[in-house]
């Protein structure tokens, strides 16, 4: 049985252990990334399963990324291994303000070889929701047609389709193909959950409600905006709408992976009951958490943990 699929591209990540550019820091150590997976480890230690789908190259970066799926009892049957093409990865920077530099070696990638044959081969099983990031699209033009096959596939099955614009510039060919791409699949999801520049960008308005409005007259049944450190707006097509708060972060380490902690609070609570505010919430805490760490993924909570800094931590108000 499965709750959640979702798909794209895993990675190693080798992150400076002290400040200075990359040329001159000699040590660093090794971890995983990939929003997608985030997502897939975040449900994953809240009790949910995930059946996750991507390509890895037959390499040691392969076997170290397909080992920890099995660590972290994320189903693999959609696990993909390819000996033509090489395993991505990516340096990430030390700093003491403000977000850190990456770079990336994931061109011509085997997940970037993924294509629709990979989604119509794996089984969704009954799966209740599939969770897509915009990054998966912008890998390259088969991996964006696998996007179009995932949706259409989750439609027939009619799960519901949460969906992360995640923007990476680097990976497009121009901000109109991005843009376009972008809207294209979100106005085929049913919950959309940009962060608030990503929205100005997309929509080209300005107020979170006229961004959420654009989704929703276009078909979308919820709009959820990350506003960063202050917490996150929704609003549904039912017309309910709210600010709820942030929780309170003492100092930021890292934001990169916050977006993706965030959406597998929020997809958890969807999946247990939970209400859009309360569902909303539980994002902003697993964003709030995973920002106080410099990995992408080794702060994700347990579900007891989650509980336990909930009650614990005050919220901003």
């Amino acid at each position: 049985m499965v709750d959640v699929v979702t798909f794209g591209e895993a990675m190693v990540v080798f992150i400076a252990s002290e400040e200075g550019k990359f040329k001159d820091v000699s040590l660093y150590s090794r971890g995983l990334a990939g929003a997608e997976l985030n997502v897939a480890v975040g449900l994953t230690r809240l009790g949910h399963k995930v059946k996750y789908i991507t390509r890895l190259g037959k390499d040691p970066y392969g076997e170290y990324i397909l080992d920890f799926i099995h660590k972290e009892n994320i189903d693999d049957s959609g696990v993909y291994l390819d000996s033509r093409y090489l395993t991505g990865s990516y340096i990430k920077s030390k700093v003491k303000i403000g977000d850190p530099e990456v770079f990336y070696f994931r061109q011509n990638s085997a997940a970037s070889h993924m294509g629709p044959k990979d989604i119509e081969k794996t089984d969704f099983e009954d799966a209740r929701i599939l969770h897509v990031s915009g990054i998966t699209a912008a890998l390259s033009p088969s991996s964006r047609d696998a996007c179009y096959t995932a949706i259409n596939k989750a439609r027939e099955r009619k799960m519901t389709i949460t969906f992360d614009p995640n923007i990476r510039r680097n990976l497009w060919n121009t901000e109109e193909e991005m843009k376009d791409v972008l809207n294209n699949i979100a106005v085929r999801s049913d919950i959309i959950l940009p962060g608030i520049s990503e929205g100005k960008f997309l929509t080209g308005r300005e107020k979170v409600e006229d961004i959420a409005d654009f989704y929703l007259e276009r078909g979308g049944k919820a709009v959820i905006i990350k506003l960063g450190s202050t917490g996150a707006y929704y609003k549904t097509s039912e017309k309910t709408e709210n600010y709820v708060e942030g929780f309170y972060v003492s100092q930021v380490v890292d934001t990169v992976g916050a977006g993706d902690a965030f959406a597998s609070g929020f997809i958890s609570g969807i999946l247990e009951g939970l209400s859009i505010e309360d569902s909303v919430m539980r994002g902003n805490a697993l964003g709030a958490i995973i920002v106080t760490s410099k990995t992408d993924n080794d702060a994700l909570p347990t579900k007891y943990e989650l509980e336990e800094y909930m009650d614990r931590v005050q919220l901003l108000a």
